[in-house]
């Protein structure tokens, strides 16, 4: 289960999406301080967690509704977190599960952009896509994200190709997306789907359990499937080990390349590791 404590501790890395914009030449950010530069632009429904100095106070008291002012600079970069919810997904027990330890990734992310008034989306990915947020765009909203991905058993294949370019179609403004995924799938497939939101800033989280890098088994063995049903009995000696490992080094190496021949930023992170470095590596700043 997915504890929210982890997102007391990212305050050290706040600030990096102001950079982040104005590094990539997308436009001078506004002040994100009430009163300094800011420019109202539209209102919306109020959520717990949204920061009350929003609320409008005069339209509360001629309409008895709570409504939220957005302002520009709350829309000058909104961060996508497109998460794997197939069945390899499940590998690893704890907080050595893969799922949870992505969705954190994706889910500091979020609480971060939400931090600094910027937007975020939530997804997750299978055959195609499934949108998991609301629509706010606060903490409040990140805490029912993780009840609900607290609910969710990874299953099936991702079809990277199909439902990344289904995804591409949904985002409209300058964007930061995060791609958190074993991505134990066919290469040319990712590649295909990569480049469908190329054209933005493109983080991928290459998530691992330390059994598949080196697994706890050897001798006669039966392995079995994830994500398709069969299974091979097999000798795993040091000579089916090496193959393996040269093997499943040389396709982590095709997503890395993927990765650079679309400038996007590739992390591997292995769920073993202490969650802030693997944060530290994965985050734009």
């Amino acid at each position: 289960m997915i504890s929210p404590s982890f997102l007391d501790e990212l305050d050290r890395f706040r600030g990096s999406i102001d950079r982040l914009a104005n590094a990539r030449q997308r436009g001078e950010q506004r002040s994100t301080v009430l009163g300094e530069g800011l420019t109202f632009s539209d209102y919306r429904n109020y959520v717990p967690g949204d920061d009350t100095r929003l609320v409008d106070w005069k339209l509360y008291g001629r309409t008895g509704e709570l409504y939220i002012k957005q302002f520009e600079s709350e829309r000058n970069l909104t961060v996508h977190v497109l998460l794997d919810a197939s069945e390899s997904m499940a590998a690893g027990e704890g907080d050595l599960n893969k799922f949870e330890y992505a969705a954190k990734l994706g889910l500091g992310f979020c609480s971060l952009a939400a931090g600094e008034h910027n937007e975020f989306r939530f997804s997750l990915l299978g055959e195609t896509f499934e949108r998991l947020d609301t629509g706010a765009s606060n903490q409040g909203a990140v805490l029912g994200l993780i009840d609900r991905l607290n609910a969710i058993e990874p299953a099936g294949e991702t079809d990277f190709a199909a439902a990344l370019s289904e995804y591409a179609g949904t985002i409209n403004s300058r964007s930061l997306v995060l791609v958190a995924s074993d991505f134990l799938a066919d290469a040319e497939a990712v590649a295909e789907g990569l480049d469908a939101v190329a054209d933005n800033y493109l983080v991928l989280a290459h998530v691992h359990s330390p059994d598949e890098r080196d697994p706890p088994t050897s001798g006669e063995t039966i392995f079995k499937g994830m994500e398709r049903p069969q299974t091979i009995r097999t000798y795993f000696g040091a000579r089916q080990r090496r193959t393996y490992q040269e093997r499943l080094e040389a396709h982590l190496e095709e997503i890395a390349e993927a990765a650079r021949r679309r400038r996007a930023k590739h992390a591997e992170v292995t769920t073993d590791e202490e969650f802030f470095d693997a944060f530290a590596r994965t985050w734009i700043g």
